[in-house]
């Protein structure tokens, strides 16, 4: 190909062999970034193994007391195989730290605080250390390593009594994979690392670690079994009362189904229990749950039992919902001058009666609205659009043939206060004023949750030795004229905004607000 004499055509031509480079950087990234995935999610995986197998032993030994004769042999193989598995992640970790270190090991990605793999795709390392200057030859480390994963295998299967090991075989996780005998590789090494980066290589290793560990796991669970680990043994009983209602009254039957319930001892922290999602203690296998309850009404709390199998690591749930009411002394306070009902809102209403359960409860309202009844056993009263401010409504209980009756003034919501944004000063500056988007209307000190809506208002500008200007805005924010009148404020000017017009929750028409002043500097 021969070189362009154009300066541009040679600069284009440049460029495409940049971008082209810069392309296939980029696919290597990605590719470089799906192993570092991996292999992330293996050592992951290696840890939690690691915190799983760590508590079985201390089991094993403590089920086999029960029969020292027939069941010790068992608890005696659980730290040999703890060991093993130690010996062979702990040569395979040094094959790994050899590599990296002979590659520069890692950096720290300035600004980013990502830790690198310097010789990520370093291939000399692999190729060398780990297949050999001659691959046919076969003694480079790899070769040590499959022999290694022999070796270490056979030795786990040692644990394993000899009439359960056909059964067991498909447990077992360490295996050198023979699929190179069907390529044109020379043996397993060459087939696994000849040639290949060394941040492909970190996962194959780190799998050949959690291969290890998995079938410790294996072992360690058969032990469990041997001993007896998937029983449960109940060995505590207690009579339990569940009652029908939680909450009677005199005159009523009281019922409750009454068990011999058993629990377990040696349960340990394989069983947990969550009430409402939170985790409650467990002693002797039983939980224990108390609260003080806000409020009053009917409560309800899930419960749920969770019981982990230590052999086979399955986990047995088992859920129910309760309920209780919790009611309040007879005497009560209130200010008769508050009985107010707001048009446009949800009004709250707390309703008890004592001695009777919230059930048997009946609320109405006398006047122009409905009322209904909560979760919570609290009422949400709402008035109708027709319900004159100024006039009053009864809400009526009633109870176990008892009644009692409550009036309520009749009031609409307060005239809320016009804002101009959040500008509270009759002064403001210039810069300030034009970032102003609109007026709002608000409820200043309204303990309910309402919004009131500007409808329109009046712009009015006056600025010494210019005629006044004036025009409507519709809505709430500037727009149109009066959007243009805003963006000519000067220092000096003053600007009114009358016949602010709002309408809030229940009005049937617009409501006017106090006019705004405001001078700017």
């Amino acid at each position: 190909m021969s070189i362009p004499k154009q300066p541009r055509q040679l600069m284009i031509n440049l460029m495409y062999l940049v971008l082209t480079a810069l392309l296939a950087l980029n696919v290597s990234a990605e590719i470089f970034n799906a192993f570092r995935v991996v292999d992330d999610g293996l050592r992951k995986s290696n840890v939690a193994l690691d915190e799983a197998n760590n508590k079985i032993p201390a089991e094993v030994d403590k089920l086999a007391r029960k029969d020292e004769v027939n069941l010790r042999k068992y608890a005696d193989r659980a730290a040999p195989t703890r060991n093993l598995s130690k010996e062979f992640t702990e040569y395979v970790q040094a094959i790994i730290d050899t590599m990296v270190n002979q590659t520069g090991g890692y950096e720290v990605i300035p600004n980013t605080g990502v830790t690198h793999l310097k010789g990520e795709k370093n291939k000399d390392i692999t190729t060398h250390y780990m297949v050999g200057r001659n691959p046919a030859a076969n003694n480079g480390k790899g070769a040590e390593l499959e022999k290694k994963i022999e070796e270490t295998r056979n030795k786990f299967l040692e644990f394993i009594d000899p009439e359960d090991r056909a059964g067991f075989m498909p447990k077992v996780s360490m295996n050198v994979d023979s699929a190179w005998q069907n390529t044109k590789k020379k043996n397993w090494a060459h087939f696994n690392f000849y040639q290949m980066p060394l941040g492909a290589t970190l996962p194959i290793l780190n799998k050949l670690q959690n291969d290890a560990k998995s079938t410790e796991a294996a072992v360690l669970n058969y032990l469990m079994s041997k001993v007896g680990g998937e029983d449960i043994r109940f060995d505590k009983y207690q009579v339990v009362s569940a009652p029908k209602k939680g909450y009677i009254i005199s005159g009523e039957k009281y019922e409750a189904d009454l068990y011999l319930s058993a629990s377990s001892s040696n349960v340990g922290t394989n069983m947990t229990a969550l009430v409402n999602g939170s985790p409650v203690p467990v002693v002797d296998g039983v939980a224990k749950y108390s609260v003080v309850p806000s409020g009053v009404g009917v409560k309800k709390y899930s419960v749920r039992f969770s019981v982990v199998n230590p052999v086979t690591n399955e986990t047995t749930t088992a859920e129910n919902e309760f309920e209780y009411e919790v009611g309040e002394r007879s005497v009560t306070v209130s200010a008769a001058k508050m009985n107010v009902l707001y048009k446009g809102v949800d009004n709250p209403i707390e309703v008890s009666a004592a001695g009777v359960s919230s059930n048997q409860i009946n609320v109405s309202f006398e006047g122009p609205g409905s009322i209904r009844r909560n979760a919570d056993g609290t009422y949400t009263l709402n008035l109708e659009n027709s319900a004159r401010p100024g006039t009053n409504g009864t809400v009526v209980v009633s109870a176990a043939g008892n009644s009692a009756r409550k009036q309520f003034r009749i009031k609409a919501i307060p005239d809320p206060v016009p804002r101009i944004g959040g500008i509270r000063e009759n002064r403001v500056g210039n810069g300030e004023f034009k970032a102003q988007l609109g007026i709002a209307a608000v409820l200043e000190n309204f303990d309910f949750d309402a919004k009131c809506d500007i409808a329109g208002f009046t712009i009015t500008r006056a600025a010494r030795g210019e005629d006044l200007m004036e025009a409507p805005n519709p809505g709430s924010r500037f727009a149109g004229e009066g959007m243009r009148i805003i963006s000519l404020a000067k220092p000096g000017n003053s600007y009114i905004f009358s016949n602010i017009r709002c309408k809030c929750p229940g009005d049937e028409v617009n409501r006017k607000l106090s006019d705004i002043y405001v001078l700017i500097q």
